[in-house]
């Protein structure tokens, strides 16, 4: 058993398993919901055993497609921070199709999500684990063109138009990353990430190459000024797409930013690492104070996504000088928020089928009739706002203790700033939730997978405070946060 388990191509089955269940959905729609079911729980299945045999290596691990290794070859590869993302991606994953079988209430809608769903699962699994650039480009683009198609699947006239804008955004993001990458190709004759890192060098087009890819992978993580495209996108969209977008999607572009950043482009950070925490420092208060002006629910989530993403920016600056620890926060605060945004996207659909709206004001007791739901929107809020025993506290902490031995004082007062604004709008959502509504309306019934799958998210971003000690040490396993100038 021990055998199999340590040969099986736990890497390649993340892979193939959505992509092949995604054609057999399209071609058999019968059989979707079934289907897709099946896939997300055999891809936390595929996780769980990759992360054995991550830790059974002490290192990280690398296949070869077909035996042939690089430059000739596709390669896979993983190690802590993979692992890190696609743990993300199984639980979020498994948990959303769960909700989506109770959501979807129009056969053509969900006939059409699982098979997109699964090639979007496909293509995420895909960039997390590719190990060349022009791979990532490749999935990047799959990622892109499923979410945006995702993002329509409703086809009203708010879908339509905050898909396009997503479409345009994405496509305009991709060209400035594929150019960064043909510049890199062009300099030293190789698109793998591991023999990029050994013939690196400063030289103009290296330069280029890092602005145009980091504008064009900001621009898909929707950093501040470039978000314009995601609160319409996401707020538009279908709940369980809008958990997927939040808690999964932006943070692929952010991932293929960071293992550049740290593969690639470690020695070349100076004032790029500054702007990036400038930027990121101004998304957290930016996107807070939006979220509070909102009257909508899932538009005050998708602004505080906007100011979620802020804070992984803060560790660019920070890492020069403490490396690992801010890194750490950041890898810490990517899976906590994954888990918790999803929750409040899960949330805010339960409230939106109950009470045929998500006007905030108008919740109408919503604590009395969906204990459940209204449950996991609080514990989600914990996390978000950064308080213990939340993982989202432990993140935050860890940046915290950056800042300090640096004497980064205004990261700090980013910090404490942006917490109190996150339980502004927290609190403001469930303030009248408590309350009899002005306008009473008759309740529709929510299923109860629907609750429990937002209430299990939110759950899973508690625990996180409660496992810092095994999360970081899987995070790091393979030397993730050391850069190769260290390793030499």
């Amino acid at each position: 058993m021990q055998a199999m388990l340590t040969h099986m191509p736990f890497d390649a089955l993340l892979i193939l398993l959505p992509l092949a269940a995604g054609m057999l959905c399209f071609l058999w729609p019968a059989i979707a919901r079934l289907l897709g079911i099946l896939t997300t729980a055999a891809g936390v299945a595929s996780v769980a055993g990759l992360g054995w045999q991550l830790q059974d290596s002490s290192g990280s691990l690398h296949h070869a497609i077909g035996g042939w290794n690089a430059p000739l070859g596709i390669g896979l590869f993983a190690d802590g921070l993979s692992l890190l993302m696609l743990a993300a991606t199984a639980l979020v994953g498994f948990a959303v199709s769960i909700y989506a079988t109770g959501y979807f209430t129009r056969r053509h809608d969900e006939i059409r999500f699982w098979p997109i769903w699964l090639l979007l699962l496909g293509a995420l699994n895909a960039l997390f684990l590719a190990a060349d650039i022009f791979n990532l480009y490749v999935t990047l683009e799959l990622m892109g063109l499923a979410a945006v198609a995702l993002a329509a699947l409703t086809g009203g006239k708010q879908a339509l138009a905050g898909a396009m804008r997503y479409l345009l955004a994405t496509l305009l993001g991709s060209m400035c990353y594929l150019l960064g990458v043909a510049l890199l190709y062009h300099s030293f004759g190789s698109v793998d990430i591991e023999t990029l890192a050994v013939r690196m060098e400063s030289t103009p087009a290296v330069w280029a190459a890092l602005g145009l890819i980091s504008t064009g992978l900001a621009l898909k993580t929707a950093l501040f000024p470039l978000h314009f495209w995601l609160p319409p996108a996401h707020a538009s969209a279908p709940t369980p797409v809008s958990a997927l977008l939040s808690a999964l999607v932006v943070k692929a572009s952010f991932y293929i930013l960071l293992r550049l950043w740290l593969s690639i482009f470690s020695s070349l950070g100076d004032g790029i690492d500054t702007l990036l925490g400038l930027l990121g420092a101004t998304a957290v208060l930016w996107g807070s104070i939006q979220a509070l002006r909102q009257t909508r629910l899932k538009l005050l989530i998708a602004y505080s996504t906007v100011a979620q993403i802020g804070y992984l920016f803060l560790a660019f600056p920070l890492a020069a000088a403490t490396g690992g620890l801010a890194w750490n926060g950041v890898a810490y605060l990517a899976l906590s928020h994954a888990l918790a945004k999803a929750a409040m996207f899960l949330s805010a659909g339960n409230l939106l089928r109950y009470g045929g709206h998500d006007r905030i004001a108008d919740l109408d007791r919503v604590v009395q009739r969906l204990p459940l739901t209204a449950g996991a929107f609080a514990l989600a809020g914990v996390s978000i706002m950064g308080l213990p025993p939340s993982g989202g506290f432990v993140g935050k902490w860890l940046l915290l203790q950056a800042a300090l031995e640096q004497g980064h004082w205004g990261i700090i007062l980013v910090l404490l700033v942006g917490g109190l604004l996150a339980a502004a709008y927290i609190f403001k959502v469930l303030g009248p939730a408590f309350t009899l509504a002005s306008h009473p309306h008759e309740p529709s019934m929510v299923p109860a997978r629907m609750e429990w799958a937002a209430l299990l998210l939110a759950l899973g971003a508690i625990l996180l405070g409660f496992m810092a000690t095994s999360v970081l040490e899987f995070i790091n396993i393979g030397d993730v946060f050391v850069t190769p100038e260290v390793r030499s």
